[in-house]
């Protein structure tokens, strides 16, 4: 089945403007739904209120709802003071912006630093922040309700590829760079660094918090995948499977799988608290031996991310095609084209898919399925119960069996 097109956001291009540098890296929705953020090349970072796209796409169409978003929206002057309505922000990084984050504060949650007395910004309920990586290494913070640089986080020496934030609304930072580390940031505690995690031989691509933040996953130029357990900064296992390059990952809403795309063609799906894998979904068929899976193809996979019901796993491939799966089927459930696919990122509920390409970014509506009882029962008991706790549960084996994801 092909999925059906919701929209797109087109960039505004040139005929001397440069091929290299106007890629769009990377796109993010911000944890309340109420931004969409892409990278529209050549250092500029594009916000957006998200409710507004939609409905500029449900009323003029695909094409003309591009253009309405362009021209419509009513942008923030930096004195209006009203931090809580989302405006239209055209952010200019100085650098070619390889990734981005949404942040958002809970202010129960204190800083790991017990002597702070002071903050350069007051941190309140409504506080939502934008981290934008670098290609010089920077790290820029920003205050998504105002377009205004908070932060300028300057420790690493190459390309800051990934960044995520805690889920926990603590305003932990964690960032994967191509000078082989993943550095901690506590932006409660005016950015300072907290730790440096080292292990990885070569870049690091990705990295992806676990819904309760206690785990964080990293991925890079190499073929395992790294899980750290964050509360003591230490590497808690490899995960080996892949024959080639690892280039995204992220968990399940109920942090009992995690997915990660490879230059191998392949989607794993992991159990990652006992290291096994329960699904792959192939983008080449039949699937490459191990010593071509190693090499170029027409299918590296470049980015995965799980769909909020947990049911669905949308992957992007080089063979111009987006995929969305289900976790219990072998084949995708919806397909569409889409050329020189680079990052892609489900909307806050769920409802649509966005994926960049070359500064412009494309929308397509979720394989809509209602969750069975069964399903919404087993992500509950999974927030909550790692696979080992689950196995030791006194039920019938069937039980355990679907609680592990394994049926």
């Amino acid at each position: 089945a092909r999925s059906r097109t919701v929209g797109e956001l087109l960039a505004p291009t040139s005929p001397f403007d440069k091929k290299c540098g106007r890629e769009n890296w990377t796109v993010a929705f911000a944890p309340d739904g109420s931004y969409l953020a892409w990278s529209q090349g050549h250092r500029i970072v594009k916000l957006l209120p998200w409710a507004q796209c939609l409905n500029n796409f449900l009323l003029h169409g695909t094409k003309d709802g591009a253009n309405a978003v362009s021209t419509r929206l009513p942008r923030q002057s930096s004195e209006s003071g009203q931090k809580n309505k989302p405006c239209e922000h055209i952010l200019d990084c100085g650098d070619i912006v390889w990734s981005l984050a949404f942040g958002s504060s809970v202010p129960e949650k204190q800083s790991r630093c017990v002597n702070i007395e002071w903050h350069r910004f007051k941190f309140g309920q409504d506080q939502l922040l934008l981290a934008t990586g670098l290609n010089n290494g920077r790290i820029k913070i920003w205050d998504a309700y105002t377009g205004k640089l908070l932060l300028n986080l300057m420790d690493h020496t190459e390309v800051v590829r990934d960044l995520t934030f805690a889920p926990d609304g603590s305003l932990i930072l964690v960032s994967a760079s191509r000078d082989k580390t993943l550095r901690v940031w506590d932006l409660k505690d005016d950015g300072n660094m907290m730790k440096v995690l080292r292990g990885h031989p070569n870049w690091v691509y990705g990295c992806a918090f676990s819904p309760d933040s206690s785990i964080l996953c990293s991925v890079g130029a190499s073929k395992a995948v790294f899980l750290w357990e964050m509360d003591k900064y230490s590497m808690l296992r490899k995960l080996e499977g892949h024959h080639n390059d690892v280039v995204a990952c992220e968990f399940s809403p109920d942090g009992a799988l995690l997915a990660t795309a490879s230059y191998d063609t392949r989607v794993y799906v992991w159990d990652p608290h006992i290291g096994v894998i329960l699904r792959e979904f192939g983008h080449l068929f039949p699937p490459p031996t191990p010593i071509f899976a190693g090499g170029a193809n027409d299918r590296w996979v470049r980015s995965v991310c799980f769909s909020h019901d947990g049911l669905h796993v949308a992957s992007l491939a080089d063979d111009r095609m987006v995929r969305f799966w289900r976790i219990d089927e072998e084949y995708p459930v919806q397909v569409a084209p889409l050329n020189n696919g680079l990052c892609c990122a489900f909307s806050t509920d769920g409802s649509v898919l966005a994926a960049g390409q070359d500064g412009s970014v494309f929308f397509w509506a979720t394989p809509s399925q209602v969750s069975s009882l069964q399903h919404l029962c087993r992500m509950a008991i999974r927030r909550v119960m790692p696979t080992s706790q689950v196995k030791n549960l006194p039920i019938p084996c069937k039980v355990v069996e679907f609680l592990c994801y394994q049926i």
